[in-house]
Order: C-alpha cells, then sequence, then structure tokens
C-alpha cells in the first residue's frame, strides 16, 4: 500500500491554519484604545498611568526602535461570554528577530500576563482580569507594547532609525471557543506522533486514519457546531496507553530569559505573570525559574507579583532552580565570584522566597569548568542540569545522565537534556542514551515561557502509545528518579568543553578586564574592611559591598562576560564596572587609613596570599618554588656557563640577577636566557614577544567563534626607557606600544593598544623551548591539564582554550609560567619540541556589536623561567593585586596566616548573617596533599569548618584545632566565632 502520509499531514495543516485558527473565537468585540509613548527608558506602571493618553486608531503605526509605548484598552464583555480573553495583535516586525511584546496590568496596577506573538490574556479564570462576574463587566486594561530589537541581525550592524516599526492590527475582547481550541491540540499532538514514529508500524497507519477522519468530521462552514465530532474522530486513539518501557519524560515548564536583555526586568515581569496564570489554570502546571536576581528585580520593581510567586513556590509549583545569582559563564569568573554566585543566590532564595534548591541550573552557558563540581557540591548541590554542550561540533558529548568529576575528585549528577533548542517548547529530542529524561518547555526572550496550549500537549502525551511519557514534574523529582533508575552512572571527568564559543574567551576586553579587576578589588575591600572591624571596630560596609558583588555577578551572566550580547549590555557592564571600582576603591581607602592611622611612613599594603617585595601576606613567608620573596635569584657561580654572544647590531640586551633578555630591532626577544640554570627559552631562529594578527571571519556566530591562522606583526620601533625598552608599531588603524623589563627571572611586558580594526584578532605568542605534553591553566580554586598535541578529534577544537591568571608548560625538571592580568583566550601547542604559548589579546567581531573592543586597551603579561605550579599561581597573584602603598603611622599585619605555601587563602570577610563571625576560604592550589596551620591574629572563641554557604559542617573533614589535612586542590571555608 503506497504512502500518502505526507497528504494527510499536510491536508491537516492547512485545514488547522486556514479553518481551525480563524475559528478559535466564536465571537469578538472591538476595545477602545488610547495611546501615551514613553520618552525614553521603560517608566513603571505607577508613572504610566498618570499620563495624558490620545486616541489609537486600529491600523495605526507605533514603536521606535527599543521604544515603548502603553495602551489603555477599555470595553465591556458581553452578557453570557465565559470565556472571554483579551487578543491583541501588535504587529508584525520589519525583520526576523525584530518583535514586539507587552504586558498587561489591571487598572490597579496588577499584572496580567504578556502579549508574545499570538498569546491572548484569559479574562476569567481563577486570576481574572475583572472584579465580579466577567459576564458584561467592563474591562479597563493596560498594556505596556515594547519593540524587542534584533540582536544578531542587521540592527546589530546599521542603527535602524527613529522610525516607527510596528502597526496596531487588532485589539478586541473575544470569547475562546473551547472545543475548537482542545482540536487543534489534539491535531498538533497526533500529527507530531505521527512524523516521530517509524513508518512500518501500525501504531502511524491507525493514527493517519484518525487525522483524515478528523478532518472529514468538522463542517469547514460550521466549524464552531462540528469541531466536538473532530474530537471523537480522534478519541480513541488519544485514550490509547503507552506501552510498558515507554520513554519517561519529566517536562518542567522554563524559560531562558536573557539577563543581557536590554529591558530585563520587563521580560521576567510578562513571563513569571505567565507562569502564574497557568498554575491558576492547570494545577499539575509547574514552572522552574533560575536567578535569584530575576526574583529580585521582581520584588524591587513589582511587589504584587512577587508575593504571588513566593505563595507558589511554597506550594513547590513555582520552582526557584540553581541557587545562583545569575546563570553565569562558568569559565571565567574566579574562584570565589563562582563561590558568591551560590552565596548570594542561595541566600536570596532562603532568606525572600523560603526555599532551599538543590541543584544547578546551567542550560545555555558557553562550556562548563572543572572547577564547578566541588564548588557546586560544597554549596549543598546534589545535581546539575546543562544542555549547550549537546550542540557541540564536530564532537557531540557522549552521555545524557552522568557523573561529572571536577579537579579534586568530587563528583555530583549531570544531565545534559535531549532537546536541541533550550529556547523552543516544541523542540524534536535527539536519540536517547538514558532511561529518563528532562525535557524543559517554553518560550525564552521575548517568547514569555510556556503557554497553554504546551501544556495541553504535556497532558496529551502523558500516556499516549507511541509516544514517550511526559510527566509534569519539579526538576528535582526527575534527579532522584534518575539516580535510583541508575546509581552506577558513567563518569566524565574535567571540563565539558562547547566547541563554538572560542572567540567568546577574548570578545570584549572592557568587560573582560572590568570582571578581573572588579573580583580582585572586592578581595580587597573585604579583606581590609574586615581587618578594620575586628581590628578597630569600624563599621563593615556591609550594604556596599553586597551591591558591588550582585553588580559583578550580573556582570558575569553567561552572554555579557563571554561578549556575545548587543552593544547595549556592553557599554551597562562598562559603566557598572567604573563605578563598582570608585566605590570599593573608596572602602579600601577608608580601611587602610583606619588601619595605618595618621602619619608620614609609606606603608605597603598585601592583599594578596604571598609575601611580596618582603610584605608579608596571608600566606609563607616564602612563595611557593622561590628562594626568597622578591623573586630576585642568586647566579649559581660555580656552573660553567657559556658566555653570551655580544649583541649584534640594533639588538637591546636586558639583564637581571635571574635573566639575560635580547630585544632585536623589530621588538621581538630572540633570546630568553635563564641564568639560575644556564638555559636559553627561545627556540632557535624564532622569537618571543610575537605580536600576531589573524582574520577572524569564523563559520559560526562572531563572537562567540575565532579563526585560528594568522601572519606575524614584526615591525616596530626599539626605544631603551628606563629599565627596559619600548617598542611602537603600527598595524592598520591601531597602534601597539609595548614597554619590555625584567624583575630576577621574570620578563614583564606591557601592551598598550589603540584598536581600530574589524574582523581581526590580536595575539601575543611566546614559543619556548620546552617539551610540554601538556599544559596547566588555571581555573577556579585550582588548574587543570590539557594536551598540547592535537592526537583526537576531542583535542583539535580546542586550539583556544580558557585559563585565568596563568598558564603553565613543563618537562621534567623545568617549567616556564606566562602570567596575565586581564586575559583569558590562550592557545597552547606544541610542534615537535617547541611548546607555543599564544595569548589572544583583542578580536573586533561586528556582530552582535559592530564597534566591539574597538579604542584603547592596557594589558600585562609576566613570563616566568624556571617556574613550578607553585610559582605560576603566586605570579598570577601578584600580578592581579599589586601592592597599595599609602600615607600612615602603622604597618598592617595580616588577620590570618598560613604556614605552608601550597595552601592559599582566598577570600576574608565577615560572615553574611551579620554576626560579626569572620569567614575565610581558602584552597590546596598544588595539587599536593598537605597539613598547615592556620593561624588568627584577632580574638576567638572557636574554629568552624562550614560548606560555602557558612553553615556548620556535621563531620568535618579537614579542620582538627588549628590544623587542616587538605587533598589535592580542595577548598575549606572556616568560621572564626568571635567576642
Amino acid at each position: 500500500m503506497h504512502d500518502d502520509s505526507g497528504l494527510v499531514l499536510s491536508r491537516v495543516a492547512r485545514f488547522v491554519a486556514e479553518r481551525l485558527t480563524p475559528a478559535l473565537h466564536r465571537a469578538s468585540v472591538p476595545a477602545r484604545v488610547t495611546a501615551w509613548t514613553a520618552p525614553g527608558e521603560p517608566v513603571p506602571f505607577a508613572e504610566a498611568v498618570t499620563q495624558e493618553y490620545r486616541p489609537f486608531a486600529i491600523g495605526a503605526a507605533w514603536g521606535r526602535p527599543s521604544g515603548t509605548v502603553w495602551f489603555h484598552v477599555t470595553g465591556a464583555v458581553p452578557t453570557g461570554w465565559s470565556n472571554a480573553e483579551l487578543v491583541v495583535d501588535l504587529g508584525t516586525g520589519p525583520s526576523p528577530g525584530v518583535q514586539a511584546g507587552g504586558t498587561v496590568y489591571s487598572s490597579e496596577g496588577v499584572v496580567l500576563g504578556g502579549l508574545e506573538p499570538r498569546r491572548p490574556v484569559p479574562l476569567d479564570g481563577p486570576a481574572r482580569a475583572l472584579e465580579g462576574d466577567p459576564a458584561g463587566a467592563a474591562v479597563d486594561l493596560y498594556v505596556e507594547a515594547s519593540v524587542n530589537p534584533d540582536v544578531a541581525g542587521a540592527w546589530a550592524r546599521t542603527p535602524p532609525g527613529e522610525g516607527l516599526l510596528f502597526r496596531l492590527n487588532r485589539v478586541d475582547l473575544a470569547l475562546l471557543d473551547v472545543d475548537v481550541w482542545a482540536l487543534v491540540q489534539d491535531l498538533w499532538t497526533l500529527s507530531g506522533l505521527v512524523e516521530a514514529l517509524p513508518g512500518n508500524v501500525p501504531r502511524r497507519a491507525e493514527v493517519l486514519r484518525a487525522l483524515a477522519d478528523a478532518v472529514d468530521a468538522v463542517d469547514p462552514d460550521d466549524v464552531a457546531a462540528t469541531a466536538a465530532a473532530g474530537r471523537a474522530a480522534l478519541a480513541d486513539v488519544l485514550a490509547k496507553p503507552a506501552r510498558a518501557g515507554a520513554h519517561p519524560l519529566y517536562a518542567v515548564g522554563h524559560a531562558h530569559v536573557d539577563s543581557a536583555w536590554p529591558s530585563p526586568v520587563r521580560e521576567v515581569t510578562r513571563t513569571f505573570a505567565n507562569a502564574l496564570r497557568l498554575m491558576d489554570r492547570d494545577d499539575a502546571f509547574v514552572f522552574a525559574a533560575s536567578s535569584a536576581q530575576h526574583y529580585a528585580w521582581m520584588r524591587d520593581h513589582q511587589p504584587e507579583l512577587f508575593a504571588r510567586i513566593r505563595k507558589r513556590a511554597a506550594e513547590g509549583r513555582f520552582v526557584p532552580v540553581g541557587g545562583m545569582w545569575v546563570e553565569p559563564d562558568t569559565n571565567m569568573p574566579g574562584g570565589e565570584a563562582m563561590a558568591r554566585q551560590f552565596v548570594l543566590g542561595a541566600g536570596f532564595f532562603r532568606d525572600e522566597l523560603g526555599v532551599e534548591s538543590d541543584g544547578v541550573w546551567l542550560p545555555d552557558s558557553f562550556g562548563y569548568s572543572a572547577g564547578l563540581p566541588q564548588i557546586a557540591a560544597a554549596a549543598g548541590r546534589r545535581w546539575v542540569l546543562i544542555q549547550k554542550i549537546s550542540r557541540s561540533e564536530p564532537n557531540p558529548f557522549p552521555h545524557h545522565t552522568f557523573a561529572w568529576e571536577g579537579i579534586d575528585g568530587t563528583r555530583i549528577r549531570a544531565h545534559v537534556t535531549p532537546i536541541d533548542s533550550d529556547d523552543a517548547g516544541q523542540a524534536r529530542a535527539q536519540r536517547q542514551f538514558t532511561a529518563l529524561s528532562l525535557v524543559l518547555f517554553g518560550g525564552g526572550v521575548g517568547g514569555g515561557g510556556p503557554t497553554r496550549e504546551m501544556v495541553a500537549a504535556a497532558h496529551r502525551t502523558r500516556d499516549l502509545e507511541g509516544s514517550p511519557a511526559a510527566h509534569l514534574a519539579r526538576p528535582s523529582e526527575f534527579f532522584a528518579a534518575a539516580g535510583a533508575e541508575n546509581p552506577t552512572a558513567p563518569v566524565w571527568s574535567g571540563e565539558l568543553s562547547f566547541e563554538h564559543p572560542r572567540g567568546a574567551y577574548t570578545a570584549q576586553a572592557a568587560t573582560k578586564r572590568g570582571n578581573r579587576r572588579s573580583e580582585h578589588l572586592l578581595r580587597e575591600a573585604e579583606l581590609w574592611a574586615t581587618t578594620a572591624t575586628v581590628r578597630t571596630g569600624a563599621p563593615y560596609p556591609t550594604e556596599t559591598l553586597r551591591g558591588c558583588w550582585e553588580t559583578v555577578l550580573l556582570q558575569q551572566f553567561h552572554d555579557i562576560l563571554a561578549g556575545t550580547s548587543g552593544a547595549w549590555a556592553h557599554r551597562r557592564a562598562e559603566r557598572e564596572y567604573a563605578r563598582v571600582a570608585d566605590e570599593l576603591e573608596s572602602v579600601i581607602a577608608d580601611a587602610l587609613a583606619t588601619l595605618t592611622g595618621r602619619g608620614g611612613r609609606e606603608i605597603a599594603a598585601n592583599a594578596g596570599p604571598y609575601a611580596v617585595d618582603g610584605v608579608p601576606g596571608l600566606g609563607a613567608s616564602t612563595q611557593p618554588g622561590t628562594a626568597d620573596d622578591d623573586y630576585l635569584f642568586d647566579v649559581d657561580d660555580s656552573r660553567d656557563a657559556d658566555e653570551p654572544e655580544p649583541p649584534a647590531p640594533g639588538n637591546t640586551v636586558l639583564t637581571s640577577e635571574g635573566m639575560r633578555v635580547v630585544v632585536d630591532e623589530h621588538g621581538l626577544l630572540t633570546s630568553i636566557h635563564d641564568l639560575v640554570v644556564d638555559r636559553e627559552l627561545v627556540p632557535s631562529g624564532r622569537a618571543a614577544n610575537l605580536l600576531q594578527l589573524h582574520p577572524d571571519t569564523p563559520p559560526y556566530g562572531e563572537a562567540g567563534d575565532a579563526d585560528r591562522p594568522g601572519h606575524d606583526l614584526v615591525e616596530g620601533e626599539v626605544t631603551a626607557t628606563d629599565g627596559g625598552v619600548r617598542i611602537v608599531r603600527t598595524v592598520g588603524a591601531s597602534t601597539i606600544t609595548q614597554h619590555v623589563a625584567l624583575r630576577g627571572r621574570i620578563v614583564e611586558i606591557d601592551t598598550e593598544v589603540a584598536w581600530h580594526e574589524r574582523q581581526k584578532r590580536l595575539t601575543l605568542a611566546f614559543p619556548l623551548d620546552v617539551h610540554a605534553d601538556r599544559a596547566a591553566s588555571e581555573t577556579q580554586f585550582g588548574h587543570v591539564y590539557r594536551p598540547t598535541p592535537a592526537n583526537t578529534p576531542m583535542d583539535a577544537p580546542r586550539f583556544e582554550t580558557c585559563a585565568h591568571r596563568w598558564v603553565r608548560v613543563g618537562e621534567p625538571g623545568y617549567g616556564v609560567a606566562v602570567a596575565n592580568d586581564a586575559t583569558y583566550g590562550h592557545d597552547i601547542t606544541r610542534d615537535g619540541h617547541t611548546t607555543t604559548v599564544r595569548l589572544s589579546l583583542l578580536r573586533a567581531p561586528l556582530s552582535p556589536d559592530p564597534e566591539a573592543d574597538q579604542g584603547e586597551h592596557g594589558f600585562r603579561v609576566a613570563l616566568r623561567a624556571g617556574a613550578t605550579i607553585g610559582d605560576a599561581v603566586a605570579e598570577g597573584y601578584r600580578l592581579n593585586l599589586p601592592l597599595r602603598r599609602v600615607r600612615g603611622a602603622n604597618d598592617i599585619a595580616p588577620l590570618v596566616v598560613v604556614d605552608d605555601p601550597a595552601v592559599v587563602v582566598e577570600a576574608v570577610k565577615l560572615a553574611e548573617d551579620g554576626s560579626g563571625d569572620v569567614v575565610v576560604r581558602l584552597y590546596e592550589a598544588l595539587g599536593t596533599r598537605v597539613r598547615t596551620r592556620i593561624t588568627p591574629t584577632f580574638d576567638h572563641l572557636s574554629i568552624t569548618e562550614t560548606d560555602l554557604l557558612e553553615a556548620a559542617l556535621p563531620d568535618p573533614v579537614a579542620l582538627e584545632g588549628n590544623e587542616l589535612s587538605l587533598r589535592p586542590l580542595q577548598i575549606v571555608t572556616l568560621r572564626f566565632v568571635t567576642p
């Protein structure tokens, strides 16, 4: 028998579009519309309703780019209507991606729901828009309508001007035909089932016949009267239960709301309101939303809506998930910043919503760092939901449900949701490699979350032959079931790489520098403010510090820190970083003035973990792997070192007590000679400090990807300066100025760039005569090793990887570290005997921000010869936490000290609960087992080992008195109870 399924499905689709959709409403009456155009930024409801509204005709134009218009909608529901709803068509955008959205308010300012495309707002039901009986009742509503930008399309390159982009097509009060609507849902569900079933199974043929019968049963000229007959034709096939062993789908309502959107508060408002309306109308519906920042916006801007959220959260229907402040990038934030994502996020859920979240919710982040499992587990998380890596190419991730092992050996349950888009509520499933799956459904930014149609589909597929069995549930229910079903899941050790976003480690350099600088300013501010409070009783600036942390954590949202947001997000981030820097510098200055007192002596303050230039830090008096505090080394004169050749004409020789460097006439380092061990680091015929320019037109999104090949920039004007050389290069319309100097065994290179290139990438390369088979790169609270050869298909795409303050390459007995103060993207490869460390400094993508990276930038890089992992750690801190020199009378002793250089004190702060207790977070940094003593220099009653959230551990594992025993790369949080 021939297969006519395509014809049947086409007939059904046409019938729905041409006959059923127009009949969804039995009747409608136009509402009266007046309007007021907001002059600039969005305004709150209370301000909008006081404005002068003027009549607005259906068909009239509205909506400037990123603008807002408030429509006042009035009318009356005709007597006898029992399923009335507001139907608004705000218009179609001028190009794909440009759309309008709206938020509907009652006249009292209660948020009723969103008006994303094809989403009416019911006027009756448990949370109705009208007081009393809706039949015949008056309608008095406000619609805040906004134009959502085309982030990745035409607006990214050419601003659209001031023209009006939309026409208001419809504002009606309409009577929903429940039978017609239900028939549409039946047809959609079964049509999808046919498309998913194999062509030779009897069930497919049975459903096809029923679909054809249903269309035949409905009179196209009287749909309302015959829709029930169409449903009856489908009743038997819809009632057939799933076979034993049907794949269970745990379906969770969700909306990926982008914290980098121009007006995220408005997006969150309409999305959360839509979810609450669905809960009012369907007792089984569950909605999961992450990001404490979003809830905080509701608390501050929509208190009535937040009260409804709090009530539903207590019922377990509105589920705060993830326990983080936002859904951050997980590769670039520092260890303490990742910890604070949980401290502030979980704290908000606990204090404001009365909910303890038990998982991590990161469906859209660009890969996942190997440091995250330990951080998450230390914050009480038991599972991780991820999705983005399901799109990796060319190497698909091999697991759906698995145990994820971090750098210290900690394991946490993880699940890659088996859908191909985290923003599509109707996405198709991938092949299944697990007996259970978690599926998120709902539109993302501009989509308003789940719709009633999506919920209807979930109900229809709960127990349907041929379909996975959809079960509306909370995420924690899925992970409990998955753990019970497969307690011995496969293990994945290390980072979870996403193979597209290589350029994300470099794009928007100002945003990345702002993040790095803010993280270290926060460390300093907390340390010195805590010291001042404990030592002198000075007030602790709790609100200032918390506000700064909230700002920095918000900017770590994955699209902002990764550089893949629109221009507005990055300009806003740069302004916020500047504000945070001013506030923190003031906190630091006040605290240091309090501690040093009045006087004329120069006092050096060291916020780092190691002594620098003789100034003690929070750790051991010597840095790991070094001979003394200031990085100067004695040369072993008993060794027969080769006499250096005299420099060639035009070359400049720099020398220190541990290093001899030759700078050629172009500004390249043709020799880096480690005098301590008499070893040349630059391979013969090669040169370091090599600036390279790469074409940057990658195959995927510009800001999120990068090309690899490039060419060298060798021309430069070299000038000797006090203590070094100055090099000036011109490339295209850009100028690059460098200063090279020595510090013991360290080559320090400051690079200033006036960058005006487009679609090019600037890198700084150091070819080294080191035979390294792997490279160590700093990540949160430790480091990760990656192979330098590209032996496997999974190695090949990793030509741009993430590191924080340092990388190290080495062979047995010798290594070299390269530290930085603002760079995350690195490319480390081996070619024969040569290992090349390449840092990505700048890019110039045109989309989604055509002005990305244009302007002035500064970078500091330090190459440390003869470096152990410990030397690399110390150099990374030294470069990012320079000594502060102030005038005063008293030196500042460290508040706490550890006596083993393998242990790094990462944070010193007062406890989040306001008790005045001191919290110290530290970690083992070298990858060794260590026992160390921690010595506080302030009065305290006891020391308690806590989790990341500062709650006492029932079974402490590291602390015994003042002694700590740490496993490799372990994080420990201690609470010092103060008198």
